[in-house]
């Protein structure tokens, strides 16, 4: 279990190419293409993931099913995003058709939330970076969301700019090269309260 340090950082479409001029300056190198990807997420019938984000309770969770649309491999993988003291991991799997259709239909059951059912998609296109070979940077732009098995969707102007790096870094390293605000900030819930979704 690898533990990492995750920041979030707002940036508008105006201050974008000063944000990226920022980088160059920061000799951050383009670790891959940019690519659309698009997360199904789950939440048990409470809304207790939904809540306990808001509310910044640790341990917490997020479940989803990711992919990515545009690419020729048509892979899909499950992940579990855990938040805790200790600081963020992932756990991810790649799923088959078969297990696909079985989440979607009667949900996926997890130790903390119980039973969890399909909400919302979320898709965005990210653009990814490194910099001093540990600090990974992510840029989502084109934020879209839609309510499971529906049409109805927003979207989302905000840029989201994500800092990923292992717990060994220095967190005033970080502070120094990015100065802007950090924001907490969740596309699943800024998803669910934009589509007005009915929490219980």
């Amino acid at each position: 279990m690898s533990f990492r340090i995750e920041e979030k950082l707002f940036i508008t479409n105006e201050s974008l190419l000063d944000f990226k001029s920022f980088l160059n300056k920061q000799h951050a190198k383009k670790l891959y293409d940019s690519r659309v990807v698009q997360s199904l997420y789950f939440e048990n019938l409470n809304y207790d993931i939904f809540k306990d984000s808001l509310e910044g309770i640790v341990p917490r969770k997020k479940i989803r099913i990711r992919n990515y649309p545009l690419d020729k491999k048509k892979i899909y993988f499950f992940e579990t995003k855990i938040s805790s003291v200790e600081g963020r991991f992932k756990k991810k799997r790649q799923l088959n058709i078969d297990e696909i259709k079985k989440y979607k239909n009667y949900g996926i059951y997890d130790a903390q939330y119980g039973v969890c059912y399909p909400k919302l998609y979320v898709s965005f296109l990210r653009e990814y970076y490194l910099i001093d070979d540990n600090l990974r940077l992510t840029i989502d732009k084109d934020i879209k969301f839609q309510k499971y098995n529906t049409n109805y969707t927003k979207s989302d102007n905000n840029i989201i700019v994500e800092l990923k790096a292992p717990m060994k870094v220095d967190t005033d390293l970080i502070a120094k090269k990015f100065s802007m605000k950090k924001t907490r900030f969740s596309k699943y819930c800024n998803g669910i309260e934009l589509l007005k979704i009915d929490i219980k």
